[in-house]
């Protein structure tokens, strides 16, 4: 019903920045980001619900921004200051209206993830 697509991955060096990109195949009301490192668990990062309701993970928070585009159906994540332990593959999430907008709900759709990867 909902398609989403990551892109902006790369390869940066530590101190460096990357924009990474959702694009959503139309609006959905909570949308989030999440990571996973090789070998470990999927972690979530940031939900945004409806326009301006941003939550951020302590882990990020500071060096990561969320924000979203409605007219474009597209959600952003501002990478700042990256660090080795940053390098994951990050995926975009989305849920429809109800039933909140935290990172631990069940999200509906995902997309394929994008590579970060960040060298020292």
């Amino acid at each position: 019903q909902i398609s989403l697509m990551e892109y902006g991955g790369g390869s940066v060096q530590a101190g460096g920045s990357l924009r990474l990109s959702c694009v959503a195949s139309g609006y959905v009301y909570c949308m989030a980001w999440f990571r996973q490192a090789a070998g470990k668990q999927r972690e979530a990062l940031a939900t945004i619900a409806g326009p301006h309701t941003i939550t951020y993970v302590d882990s990020v928070r500071g060096r990561f921004s969320l924000s979203r585009d409605d007219d474009k159906d597209t959600l952003y994540l501002q990478l700042n200051d990256l660090k080795p332990e940053d390098t994951a593959v990050y995926y975009c999430a989305a849920a429809p209206f109800g039933g909140g907008c935290s990172t631990g709900r069940s999200f509906n759709y995902w997309g394929q993830g994008t590579q970060v990867t960040v060298s020292s």
